[in-house]
């Protein structure tokens, strides 16, 4: 079967993953990350973006599956269980609110800049090298440092679950793909 321009996007992952690390302000380009399946599930009622563009599933792909990183154990099924993708959902959903409201209090000078990466959201790593353009506001930065750190860490997690199981382990509780799903779930409601 012969490849399709959307099996490489992997490549955008981790490129994005990289740009980041040298300047943090290509973290707002994640935005795409989280637009494009919102959008697609909406326009199409379908899943599409997760089934077949997502380059973080791919990435996952590659290292679990080609690449053989992967245990390729059945996913538990508390992690299939509803109640933990949704409470997944709730807590990511808790956390990129925080870092909008982060953003809003550099905004108004409330609150300086953090040049930091929260992984895991516990773990405050310094990241001042990244931060080279400081010609723009400070809350852009504050908001760039806060989303990298939001998709770093849902990339760790996604990597940590691809080791211990599937490759795809990710896409059973990854927040995008439960919006999507409940997206979809509410057009089908409508369409009857």
């Amino acid at each position: 079967m012969k490849n399709k321009w959307y099996d490489y996007l992997w490549i955008a992952s981790a490129l994005y993953l990289s740009l980041g690390f040298f300047n943090i302000l290509f973290a707002w380009l994640g935005l795409i990350c989280f637009a494009t399946p919102l959008l697609i599930s909406v326009i199409t009622g379908s899943k599409a973006y997760c089934n077949k563009y997502c380059g973080r599933g791919q990435l996952f792909d590659l290292l679990g599956k080609k690449l053989k990183l992967s245990r390729n154990k059945s996913i538990p099924q508390w992690i299939r269980s509803k109640w933990f993708r949704y409470g997944f959902l709730t807590f990511f959903m808790l956390m990129f609110m925080l870092m909008i409201f982060n953003s809003v209090l550099v905004f108004k000078d409330v609150k300086s800049l953090s040049q930091a990466v929260t992984l895991l959201w516990t773990f405050r790593i310094p990241w001042h090298w990244a931060h080279k353009i400081t010609e723009v506001p400070a809350w852009v930065s504050q908001f760039a440092f806060g989303f990298y750190s939001v998709m770093l860490t849902s990339t760790i997690l996604g990597i940590i679950t691809m080791l211990l199981y599937k490759p795809r382990s990710w896409c059973v509780y990854c927040p995008m793909g439960t919006m999507t799903q409940l997206i979809c779930k509410v057009r089908a409601g409508a369409e009857k």
